[in-house]
């Protein structure tokens, strides 16, 4: 389907790991594809930079990757071809506590299970289906609201996953095990009240069970420089430093494909969209923000309990009414004295990260939209309440408050890193639309971003899912036509 040259059959605007993706299936299919980026670089949340120093490389957004090597689609990329080798930790995250040895989330369930003493036979209980039946899972709920290809499978992690994490933590009887889950659910900014937090923090105990959670050699630059090499041997076109401020910019094409969330689009393309729609898009919500410092450290974290040292992920929160203090305090526009606080030591697990045997730290709380509140105070005393002399390892600090991450990155509205709020309200229909949530009403236009199901997190699906659309609403494939399978 290949046209002229400046004409395409697609367009995608956005390089995030959606629009690559997206750009991707299209261009597997045989369409000639153009990708259009606003920065310098490709990446979106996956760029990695030298914040502070040469030869000092730092993850700007994502930082280890369950998602991206669960992904049903990223994982049939070739892009170990293309440059990208994940490093998988001995420990997926650790979850340290003040009065008793961290919790451990490793890649053997039954090891994980016997650490959390009374809880063992629950944990397995619980975890063990999900694990089995992994593959088939995460076909189903990385993507939009369907029929399910297994419904009973998907129904029985459904009735655990819909509920709060506040009513689910009953199932276990220490604060190893309550603690351990609250900070899986906490990744998804919500209040551990809301619905479907639990279903957040079983997909992270699975994904380290199954394929991991990994670090990107080099850095997370390391997977869009690879979803962009594999994606210009399929013939995808790259223009950089072009941001699109207007749809009449884009050369002539029959698709169009935003990695973007609804207030961009609402203002690139508001002429060809109906206004009923427009104001449903403007009514969208978005989540709440972040607050991250990087490091430059002379030497690794003194963690009181060195088995932290074998982690990726450091989960700091403490016990489980700790976590949902903070995670509620933030939610309802206040900043939590103790917040939650998520840690990435990357440098112990990857020597490209530093020159030498000085070592990078990476640490985010969750804060208000748009808040500008320093946070740095607090998430070190957090990091020092489990790691007595912190501070004295500090060499250099860079942060990066809300309008700090929406500077760097348009789609990041108020800090929010997720593409919008992931409630149950909006988990399935966002942007708006509950069964077409990636058609907008006119010709050839498609949502690709995280602002679409299955929502925030470097594994592509959205866009893979927006593609998959577009190739058969605008071109005429039928799902039996598809070169590329999951």
């Amino acid at each position: 389907m290949s046209r002229s040259s400046n004409t395409f059959d697609a367009i995608v605007v956005g390089t995030g790991p959606n629009g690559l993706a997206a750009a991707i299936r299209l261009a597997q299919e045989g369409l000639s594809v153009m990708v259009y980026e606003a920065a310098s670089t490709p990446g979106g949340g996956m760029r990695t930079k030298e914040l502070m120093q040469s030869g000092v490389r730092h993850d700007i957004c994502s930082a280890i990757h369950p998602m991206g090597a669960s992904s049903p689609y990223m994982k049939k990329l070739p892009l170990d071809q293309f440059g990208l080798e994940w490093i998988h930790p001995p420990v997926a995250a650790a979850h340290p506590f003040d009065d008793e040895s961290a919790a451990l989330l490793t890649p053997d369930l039954f090891e994980t299970a016997f650490q959390l003493g009374e809880d063992e036979k629950i944990y397995r209980d619980i975890v063990s289906p999900i694990v089995q039946n992994w593959d088939h899972l995460t076909r189903d709920f990385l993507g939009p609201l369907s029929i399910p290809r297994h419904p009973l499978k998907l129904a029985s992690f459904g009735l655990k996953g819909l509920q709060p994490s506040t009513l689910f933590k009953r199932h276990f009887k220490t604060e190893r095990a309550k603690g351990l889950l609250a900070g899986m659910a906490a990744h998804a900014i919500l209040p551990l009240s809301s619905i479907a937090t639990t279903a957040i923090g079983l997909v992270f105990f699975g994904a380290a069970h199954t394929n991991g959670w990994p670090i990107a050699k080099g850095g997370s630059q390391s997977i869009a420089d690879a979803m962009v090499a594999y994606a210009e041997s399929l013939g995808v076109r790259f223009e950089y430093s072009r941001p699109v401020r207007d749809i009449n910019q884009l050369p002539p094409s029959t698709a169009v494909l935003f990695d973007l969330t609804p207030i961009q689009v609402a203002n690139i393309a508001g002429s060809r969209l109906p206004g009923a729609y427009l104001n449903r898009l403007k009514r969208f919500r978005y989540g709440q923000g972040v607050f991250k410092i990087d490091y430059v450290l002379k030497e690794p974290v003194p963690w009181l309990d060195k088995n932290c040292l074998k982690s990726g992920t450091v989960h700091l929160g403490g016990t489980f009414s700790e976590i949902a203090e903070s995670e509620k305090s933030m939610d309802s526009g206040t900043h939590p004295e103790k917040p939650f606080v998520l840690v990435a030591q990357q440098s112990l697990f990857d020597e490209s990260r530093t020159p030498d045997d000085r070592h990078t730290l990476w640490a985010y709380c969750h804060v208000p939209s748009s808040s500008e509140r320093d946070m740095t105070g607090a998430i070190e005393d957090q990091i020092e309440r489990f790691a007595p002399g912190f501070r004295d390892v500090i060499e250099e600090k860079h942060t990066m408050n809300c309008f700090d991450f929406q500077k760097y990155n348009m789609n990041y509205i108020g800090g929010d890193i997720n593409g919008g709020r992931q409630d149950i309200t909006q988990l399935f229909s966002r942007p708006v639309s509950l069964f077409n949530p990636y058609d907008m009403p006119a010709d050839g236009l498609y949502f690709c971003s995280s602002s679409t199901p299955p929502g925030g997190g470097v594994h592509g699906m959205c866009g893979y899912h927006a593609a998959t659309r577009a190739l058969k609403k605008e071109f005429g494939l039928r799902s039996s036509d598809f070169s590329f399978r999951l």
